[in-house]
């Protein structure tokens, strides 16, 4: 063993996946060209990692990805990938089985397509996630603007409920089992752009969640990271077309009768606390547009 980690540690080790659609597209040294890709032509770039919009082509095959790339990781990340090479030790490899495991839970969530977590020399860690790309498919952030033009007013009320009853299930789909996603803001929910103008009669399943990289399970913590959530999705939840109704819809599709116990009275206390607190730092720049009315939103969840 000490001989094969050496070997590793000096010359590098791989862990890749895949996709059976990905099989046309898996010749040597793939996972060396997916990390080439999101390297050269980023649409998004930050901190070492980057998102590539990439359309796949080989012998006459075709896929629509986005591949998410993450070149500088810990350096003890890197060595323990080289001891034991069969770990979910990278972002990428992270992403894949909280996506499988959304998945077979019944959450509507992008197709896991491909991933690599590659180890160069010492510890050098790099790694990569293709998903499917939702074409046709807008984030809800942009979703529901285009909704409110397309609608008559009575007609988008209703369509906002359905969709705050979708969201609710989702997210406690996850709740229940203890599992948190950590970034759970409106552009996490993507839905087809031809529901906006032309209203689903159900939204189960019509929902799609993406980004569950910081998914993770919390069994004893798990209060603290469901205010997390919920307080994150009611600072999202501050855009234009969402008023406080759309949020009360939620709130009661989500917690029932249950909403008006003790327990999730303090709850809604602590939620609207970190919403109040996100609002005051901005900390997500997408939202800077939004106009929101801080005082009348928090004063109304008091009836949550």
């Amino acid at each position: 063993m000490a001989d094969w980690f050496w070997r590793r540690l000096t010359h590098g080790t791989q862990h890749l996946r895949q996709h059976a659609s990905w099989a046309p597209f898996a010749t040597p040294g793939w996972g060396e060209r997916c990390l080439a890709v999101g390297q050269d032509h980023p649409l998004y770039a930050k901190q070492g990692r980057t998102i590539t919009p990439w359309a796949a082509e080989q012998d006459g095959h075709s896929l629509a990805l986005f591949l998410k790339s993450h070149y500088r990781q810990p350096r003890w990340r890197g060595l323990l990938a080289a001891l034991f090479p069969s770990g979910d030790w990278s972002p990428a490899l992270e992403e894949w089985t909280n996506l499988s495991w959304a998945h077979n839970q019944g959450v509507p969530v992008p197709l896991p397509v491909a991933a690599g977590q590659l180890v160069g020399p010492w510890g050098k860690l790099q790694s990569f996630l293709a998903v499917e790309n939702l074409i046709g498919m807008a984030a809800l952030h942009e979703a529901i603007p285009i909704a409110e033009a397309a609608l008559d007013a009575a007609t988008f009320r209703s369509w906002k409920k359905g969709l705050a009853v979708e969201l609710a299930r989702l997210s406690r789909l996850l709740h229940d089992r203890r599992r948190f996603h950590k970034d759970l803001y409106l552009c996490h929910f993507f839905i087809a752009e031809d529901d906006c103008r032309n209203p689903p009669a159900d939204w189960r399943g019509r929902v799609r969640m993406i980004d569950l990289h910081r998914l993770a399970h919390h069994p004893i913590t798990w209060r603290w990271w469901q205010a997390k959530d919920l307080g994150q999705l009611l600072f999202s939840s501050f855009w234009p077309g969402v008023d406080d109704r759309d949020r009360l819809a939620f709130w009661r599709a989500y917690f029932g009768p249950a909403r008006r116990s003790f327990a999730v009275r303090m709850l809604a206390k602590v939620v609207r606390f970190r919403a109040k607190k996100y609002l005051r730092h901005e900390q997500r720049p997408k939202h800077r547009d939004a106009q929101p009315s801080e005082t009348s939103t928090m004063q109304h969840h008091d009836a949550m």
